[in-house]
Order: structure tokens, then sequence, then C-alpha cells
């Protein structure tokens, strides 16, 4: 049995196929028929619909919440890295190393 080849669909047809199954007045087989695509992608159209759907109403997505950075504990954190870089190269230099001969 030969590939069909790859289609793309409109939004618009996505959104058709999709409210369609939402209404559940036919099977996502008999909708799979009706819009020529398979039944999970009938599915999926769907799901994703519903979960855009509150973005209609104003609340705010899912991805766009993204925990704030404490720029405190980033700070402390570079100044505790940049104390241990000096005492290592301090320890080192003393030590008789180069920074070249540690290559």
């Amino acid at each position: 049995m030969a590939r069909r080849p790859r289609r793309n669909h409109s939004p618009a047809f996505k959104a058709k196929a999709a409210v369609s199954a939402i209404k559940g007045e036919k099977t996502l087989i008999e909708l799979a028929q009706e819009f020529d695509v398979h039944p999970n992608q009938i599915k999926q159209w769907r799901d994703q619909l519903l979960e855009a759907a509150t973005g209609v109403f104003g609340a705010p997505a899912k991805a766009e919440l993204e925990p704030g950075v404490d720029v405190k504990t980033l700070h402390a954190k570079i100044g505790e890295l940049t104390l241990e870089n000096d005492f290592l190269s301090g320890a080192l230099g003393k030590a008789g190393l180069s920074p070249s001969a540690r290559k």
C-alpha cells in the first residue's frame, strides 16, 4: 500500500474538525471519515482546542508561568566560586605551578 503524501491542514479546517468532535454528535470514526483524517489526529486537535480555550477568556497560558530567578542566590554562588578560584590559583602559585604549566 502506497503512503499518501503529507498534508498540511489549515487552522480553519482543524478548528472545524475539533469543534465537531467537541459537540459529540458523531463518533471520532465518523468524523475521521468525513474529514478524511485519522481519528487520533482529530482527538489531538480537540485536546489542543480545549487546552487553548482558557486563553480566550484571559487566563494566562501555562507556558508563560516561569519561576522567578532568585538574584541574591545567584550572586552568592558567583561570589563563592570566585573566592574558590582565587584560593586555588594562589595555592597553585605557591606550589610552583604557573597557569600555563597547568594545561
